[in-house]
């Protein structure tokens, strides 16, 4: 039987202010990564997320991003790696301290951070040694074929291949940038299709039509998509439906 991980990022409301549908989406999906205060959330509502995260039994993983609030982190920053790496490190032992064991089930880096580190060696190594000074043993959620995963197999950190059933890609298996025309998919059955194709023929079809390789084991569906509860429903119908089992990434 075919398997993955269905993971979405959640947890980005802040103060007064609401981000996404987190308590019902929280239902659909097998893991969730939660906002650690920079780009987006508070410690109010990393509490509250990790809370119903707990009491839904998907796997928790901290979301850790540059410091930008305005921006929603998905700015580009130029910082030294050795600052990369100790801000990981703060984030991913502030949304540990949340959880009832002491323990979180993964790590996935958010937004600017996540796509420029799967494009930059240095960066990505200063993200996985920020993981290990938390637990050498916590998967890294890292875009598949990407140098995120190259530095995770370099220090040995466990990682987790991912795709996203919402974002198209271009031909060298990079995603479409969020300022680009059809970067992101809001109908639920083209996501779903996507992902079907993903999972099933261990390829995606880019942007240009091309057809290319794409062997993941978790996928995601942004919370703040605007379609995002609909897409996420509408997803894990279609995967049940096809014989596709879901669960919690295993390293």
């Amino acid at each position: 039987m075919l398997k993955i991980d269905f993971n979405s990022d959640l947890g980005e409301s802040f103060g007064h202010y609401s981000l996404g549908k987190d308590a019902e989406i929280i239902k659909l999906v097998t893991s969730v990564n939660i906002a650690c205060g920079y780009h987006a959330g508070d410690p109010d509502v990393m509490a509250q997320t990790v809370k119903s995260a707990e009491s839904a039994g998907v796997g928790i993983g901290a979301h850790p991003g540059y410091p930008d609030l305005q921006g929603f982190g998905r700015r580009k920053m130029q910082l030294a790696p050795l600052t990369v790496q100790h801000l990981v490190t703060y984030q991913v032992g502030a949304l540990q301290s949340f959880t009832s064991a002491g323990k979180l089930h993964h790590v996935k880096p958010h937004g600017a951070l996540y796509n420029m580190a799967a494009a930059n060696y240095e960066l990505a190594l200063a993200i996985c040694h920020g993981i290990q000074a938390v637990d050498p043993a916590l998967p890294l959620y890292a875009l598949a074929g990407s140098q995120l995963v190259k530095a995770a197999q370099a220090t040995g950190l466990p990682y987790a291949q991912e795709a996203f059933g919402d974002r198209n890609y271009l031909a060298d298996g990079s995603l479409v940038p969020r300022n680009k025309a059809h970067a992101v998919i809001t109908s639920p059955a083209e996501v779903a299709a996507h992902v079907l194709e993903m999972v099933t023929k261990k390829a995606v079809t880019t942007l240009d039509g091309s057809l290319i390789p794409l062997a993941a084991d978790t996928i995601c569906v942004h919370g703040d998509n605007q379609a995002a509860l609909a897409i996420v429903s509408h997803l894990q119908t279609t995967l049940l439906s096809h014989g596709i089992s879901l669960q919690p990434f295993k390293k």
